[in-house]
């Protein structure tokens, strides 16, 4: 097997892949041996009509197409491994020539890595989070927390108010004619939940257990069915009976219940504030840590070339796909209940898919910058958590791994590095407050005019 590589525009390239004759005549033989007992020649008994008879009946090239799949993904691995350049992409494959007795050769176009030229990548500028816990903040968490342990209890002397579950029977009627769908009995709705069309729920406010009440609504000019958009309507409701939610008190025996950590009602306020503290700090590293990548990426410079982003995108469409299927559901499924195609997904993760190449290929350059590299310790612990992870000895997951396995691990631990260098040296910058609308007014009031 030869290799030539032709370096095109945009980062392409196209390798040029000669395969010996008496590798293609092997081919051929093994596709005439694969498909004869599938063809029918007359004198001959189905898989005893010899191969020369066959290429005459059907002409010569009746087995190339078979020959030349069973050679071109062998001679293209073969050629990567050959090949110096850093190819990114899924290749594009063309048959150049395939003839019995002539060399098999076929052209690969693909992706090389773009070369990155960084800009500013140490002191890059980033808004500093607010991190602080207020009291508010921890109320209405515990508030959350009574509202998951409430409970639902019958209410009989007081009328419909926000935050109810009235369980309704009610039918809809527009010019004083009832509507298909417009039709409910023994209907639980929740006050406040926005369930139904605007108004409706708030036209309920008021209303005493086994009155009649009529509830005048318009339906939105976009409304789902066609017929009804727009239209005033007026539904007969009968709330049949009233239900409230009772939250638990906030004291130390509702705090027994819910925490394994606190006794009292002040140890748990202090409790729920550490967790938000934490949670707004670990959301605040997060946000450093994309906004220190996005400014690096957006002064460098790098030439991304299509093919490569493709591949992201079906990658990253793959893997959703895999994330779906382990909950049961395949993508033909989820296309057809969101009435998404495949190009739609494949557009749908383009930003993301291109973001996921800018951020690699900026970190591995800072990384390239700076000397970053993993050591052998660094590498082991890798491996050793790798082990834990899948529930393997650490010696099975280098014998999977391999050489090239090892590169990739060595090379994901250097762009961790690249991204601690780059949000340790990135600088806070507090946003600038907002001004009120009233202090924005005064300042353009005594702004000197122009002239």
């Amino acid at each position: 097997m030869s290799l030539q590589v032709e370096k095109l525009e945009h980062n392409m390239a196209r390798l040029t892949v000669e395969v010996p004759a008496e590798e293609l005549e092997k081919a051929i033989e093994s596709a005439y041996r694969k498909n004869k007992n599938k063809i029918s020649i007359p004198g001959f008994r189905k898989g005893k009509a010899p191969r020369k008879m066959i290429e005459q009946m059907y002409g010569r090239e009746v087995f190339y197409e078979d020959a030349a799949n069973e050679l071109i993904p062998d001679a293209y691995e073969k050629a990567l491994e050959e090949c110096t350049e850093d190819i990114v992409s899924s290749p594009k494959i063309d048959v150049v020539q395939v003839e019995a007795g002539k060399p098999f050769i076929f052209s690969a176009e693909v992706a090389l890595k773009p070369e990155v030229t960084l800009g500013k990548y140490k002191g890059v500028k980033v808004d500093k989070m607010d991190v602080d816990v207020t009291d508010e903040e921890v109320t209405a968490e515990i508030d959350r927390e009574r509202e998951k342990n409430s409970r639902t209890v019958d209410v009989e002397d007081r009328a419909v108010k926000e935050g109810d579950i009235a369980t309704i029977d009610f039918e809809g009627f527009v010019d004083g004619v009832a509507f298909e769908g417009g039709k409910g009995e023994d209907y639980p709705l929740t006050i406040g939940s926005h369930a139904f069309i605007p108004g409706f729920e708030e036209a309920l406010v008021g209303a005493k257990a086994g009155e009649q009440t009529d509830v005048n609504v318009t339906f939105p000019e976009d409304y789902q069915a066609a017929e009804l958009a727009g239209k005033a309507a007026v539904f007969k409701c009968t709330v049949k009976r009233l239900q409230e939610k009772q939250l638990p008190e906030l004291d130390d025996d509702f705090v027994g219940e819910v925490s394994e950590e606190s006794d009292t009602v002040e140890e748990y306020r202090e409790e729920i504030k550490k967790k938000i503290s934490d949670r707004k700090s670990q959301n605040a590293k997060n946000a450093k840590e994309e906004a220190a990548i996005e400014a690096v990426i957006a002064d460098a410079e790098m030439d991304i070339p299509d093919a490569m982003l493709d591949t992201q995108q079906r990658q990253m469409v793959q893997d959703y796909a895999q994330r779906l299927q382990a909950q049961g559901i395949s993508m033909e499924q989820y296309m057809k209940f969101t009435g998404t195609t495949a190009q739609m997904l494949l557009e749908q993760f383009k930003p993301q898919a291109m973001k996921r190449i800018q951020s690699r290929l900026v970190l591995e350059a800072v990384a390239a910058a700076e000397n970053l590299q993993a050591s052998e310790e660094e590498y082991e612990e890798e491996i050793k958590s790798m082990g834990e992870a899948y529930q393997m000895e650490p010696d099975k997951v280098k014998e999977l791994l391999g050489e090239n396995g090892k590169k990739q691990v060595l090379e994901d631990l250097a762009v961790r590095k690249a991204v601690d260098f780059v949000v340790e040296n990135a600088k806070e910058a507090k946003p600038a407050a907002k001004r009120s609308r009233k202090a924005k007014e005064t300042a353009d009031a005594e702004a000197p005019a122009e002239e």
